[in-house]
């Protein structure tokens, strides 16, 4: 377990999911737009689902011819006996001779489902299953060797769905993803993707760790939603993935990948507890603000009605402004000075903007992380345009040219990048609220919340989820030092519309 907190969470059962097939491909490289992210941690999601009979209308949503119904033995339970359990709704479906409440079937059932459909999503997504390699040449790869991934089931005593949604809720995230403070390195030996189902008092914790060296955003939910599909009852997914990343980039690189015990302990993600040499930069706190879909435009409209009337005709997005909003308040939220300059960046999807441009589908990361500067006085003192026309021409600028430009400069001086190298007064955003991650529902109903887990984290960290409402919300979960999210959360500019 990851906290010496036993009685929180409870580990019940782990065990090793494979595909229902044989991979198609021996191995997949990783190229140019994967390497970076070699020495991240695992990228954690955390989908929160209500128990059926804790919805407001007290009906249970059957699922849909997706084998929920039948439950299917653990390589770890094959000796002819039913598990000893007596918890949490893991054991048999009478014990001690009284029937299961419906909550712990309802839970039990959806355990089972989950693991049917995920060896049968794992057939398609078969990179997930396999671990990280080097060649001969000292190339990095994905050898796809069926080895599976790892799946665990627990009990959270006590724990209830809004807990997990709250500001503080960062110790327990830990005990519900897995994965916390585990390098994408540790592939080598470690299963690519680990999946950790929780049951909470009133419903039930899906934590997700991804390896973000195999894979990036787009194609994380490109799974879950397909994962989702097939506990619907579709045959395969609607988006079939597109394995072959040298069409993206045909470059093999040899990198020299760290000892894990030369990894200093404060690069987990998060400062240490006590630093003598940083004294000023304090405690983290994370925030998940809530910007309703009339606050998103009326952002929005501020900022283009601010223009003058000789700007360029193209409108400045949703996406672009709410961005140059967080910009500005955090950075005035950080107490910055005129003279300081502050950097926004955000990793941006490049499928469709190399040439050839890639299919949707394509599995993997094409991302590339872009940055720009602003002084301080211009940003918190300029025009209210001024941080969103930024965002857009960087953005607008990063052309099929640039992103070649930008991977062959790294191909020639490769950097294995870390939080810490977002530098002073940054804020980075490195999701999309363009991800419909409340539309992933496995046959009895979306997630209540939708929230990353503790990696990955560092002062000024940005993800944006679209909004559990569909109304064109959006989800800001921001981290950053204690005084300055107390600050941020006074201000009353930044907190327009907020719910």
């Amino acid at each position: 377990m990851a906290s010496d907190n036993h009685s929180v969470v409870t580990i019940k059962r782990k065990s090793t999911i494979k595909p229902d097939k044989k991979a198609e491909r021996e191995t997949i490289p990783l190229v140019t737009f994967d390497l970076p992210y070699v020495t991240f941690f695992y990228n954690q999601k955390l989908l929160l689902f209500k128990d059926f009979d804790k919805r407001e209308n007290g009906e249970r949503k059957e699922p849909i011819s997706n084998g929920f119904e039948e439950r299917e033995k653990d390589e770890d339970e094959g000796n002819g006996k039913e598990p000893n359990t007596t918890n949490g709704g893991f054991e048999e479906r009478e014990s001690g001779g009284e029937r299961k409440k419906p909550a712990e079937i309802w839970f039990e059932e959806r355990v089972e489902g989950l693991k049917k459909k995920l060896r049968d999503v794992l057939g398609y997504f078969f990179p997930l299953s396999g671990r990280l390699k080097k060649a001969e040449d000292g190339a990095l790869e994905i050898e796809c060797n069926d080895e599976g991934v790892e799946f665990v089931e627990a009990l959270g005593e006590g724990i209830g769905i809004e807990d997990l949604s709250k500001p503080e809720a960062s110790p327990l995230l830990k005990l519900i993803v897995p994965y916390t403070g585990v390098f994408n390195f540790q592939g080598f030996t470690l299963p690519l993707l680990s999946v950790q189902v929780t049951k909470l008092r009133d419903g039930m914790a899906l934590g997700c760790a991804f390896n973000h060296a195999v894979l990036d955003g787009n194609s994380t939910w490109h799974f879950m939603s397909s994962w989702a599909e097939l506990s619907n009852g579709y045959p395969t997914p609607s988006l079939l993935p597109f394995h072959d990343r040298t069409q993206s980039r045909d470059t093999r690189l040899k990198l020299d990948i760290p000892d894990l015990n030369s990894i200093s302990p404060h690069e987990n993600g998060k400062p240490p507890e006590n630093d003598d040499n940083d004294n000023n930069r304090g405690h983290m706190r994370e925030r998940i603000f809530h910007f309703s879909g009339d606050a998103v435009e009326a952002i929005k409209s501020q900022t283009n009605e601010a223009r003058d009337p000789g700007a360029p005709s193209k409108p400045l997005s949703a996406f672009q402004s709410l961005s140059a909003h967080v910009w500005k308040a955090v950075s005035k939220a950080r107490g910055l000075q005129p003279g300081d300059v502050s950097i926004f960046t955000v990793f941006v999807d490049c499928r469709k903007r190399i040439d050839p441009p890639m299919t949707d589908s394509y599995f993997g990361n094409l991302i590339q992380g872009i940055y720009s500067p602003l002084t301080c006085d211009a940003l918190l003192e300029g025009p209210v345009q001024l941080g969103a026309e930024t965002l857009q021409r960087l953005i607008d600028s990063h052309t099929s040219k640039a992103i070649s430009q930008k991977c062959e400069e790294w191909e020639k001086e490769p950097k294995l990048y870390n939080f810490r190298d977002a530098g002073m007064n940054c804020v980075a955003v490195g999701s999309s609220p363009r991800f419909r991650v409340y539309e992933v529902d496995f046959g009895w109903g979306g997630p209540m919340h939708v929230r990353s887990g503790s990696n990955n984290k560092f002062d000024g960290m940005v993800y944006l989820y679209g909004g559990s409402d569909g109304a064109r919300s959006v989800d800001v979960e921001i981290t950053l030092e204690e005084k300055a999210m107390e600050r941020l959360e006074e201000d009353p500019k930044f907190l327009l519309g907020i719910s």
